[in-house]
């Protein structure tokens, strides 16, 4: 399929996923938001991709959201009469933006966001919902909507807190100052920080086959039990972990483990 915003090259067991809008900065208009959805839900059902890189193409990863784009499908922001009816239409196409931002998070498979130069706004937004975050020297991290006056509101104040923790979290929030590469390792918003964007592509690449060379059952279920715990009691995740890996093993990757284990070489999972 083709899209307006992003576009999608397979290769092998990985999937690229591309922010294409260069000509805008990747500045994020309606598209970009409602697009993900069949893109992540395709990859997800995709049993050959085990992997998903999200990058941007152009100047940067992303110059945040195209207002000027976005002001007419937030057409109820312009009536004059704000009742009932209004702002139950404003509150779905909020939810819809959330849903959107959330198929990254929802894709079974591991999602790594590679990021250069500008992730600002809407991007950081994007990014959270990764799995992993890499970035170039030159990266710049913005959570920019208090400066432009209004509440981030499609799940950055929900998940930077979990990955950066609370103080950072609203530090980011209450400035919306940018922050560099070296802040964003500091914090632990990035994993890892690459001297230019050819070797920031490389590095994803090399991440990515390193997933998709593991257990596609044993990575998917990783990921879901992460997802799980977050916000949940040690004890509430332990159950759901148990009962994961319940439906994980025993399985044909497991015996194909044991195997080549046995046989000193590496295993060829099939995802069984």
């Amino acid at each position: 399929m083709s899209y307006e915003f992003y576009s999608v090259e397979k290769k092998g067991r990985i999937a690229w996923v591309w922010l294409n809008r260069p000509e805008k900065k990747n500045a994020m208009n309606p598209p970009a938001w409602t697009e993900t959805i069949p893109i992540f839900r395709e990859l997800d059902e995709d049993d050959e991709i085990r992997a998903v890189i999200l990058a941007g193409k152009g100047a940067c990863f992303s110059a945040g959201i195209d207002l000027p784009s976005m002001i007419p499908f937030f057409s109820e922001l312009l009536e004059k009469q704000q009742y009932g009816g209004i702002k139950r239409k404003f509150f779905e196409k909020i939810v819809s933006l959330q849903e959107g931002i959330s198929a990254m998070e929802q894709c079974r498979k591991p999602v790594i966001a590679a990021v250069h130069s500008y992730c600002i706004g809407g991007g950081l937004d994007v990014i959270t919902a990764c799995d992993i975050r890499l970035c170039t020297e030159d990266a710049v991290f913005s959570l920019r909507e208090a400066a432009i006056g209004f509440v981030a509101d499609v799940g950055v104040l929900q998940r930077i807190p979990t990955i950066v923790g609370q103080g950072n979290a609203r530090e980011l929030a209450y400035t919306a100052k940018d922050i560099d590469a070296r802040r964003a390792k500091e914090i632990q918003l990035v994993n890892e920080v690459y001297k230019d964007y050819d070797s920031l592509l490389k590095a994803a690449e090399t991440m990515a086959l390193d997933i998709a060379a593991n257990s596609p059952l044993a990575v998917q279920a990783s990921k879901s039990v992460l997802k799980y715990g977050i916000g949940k009691s040690i004890e509430d995740s332990l159950k759901f972990n148990a009962a994961v890996s319940n439906y994980t093993i025993p399985s044909n990757d497991l015996i194909a483990a044991v195997e080549a284990f046995a046989q000193r070489k590496k295993p060829e999972f099939s995802g069984t």
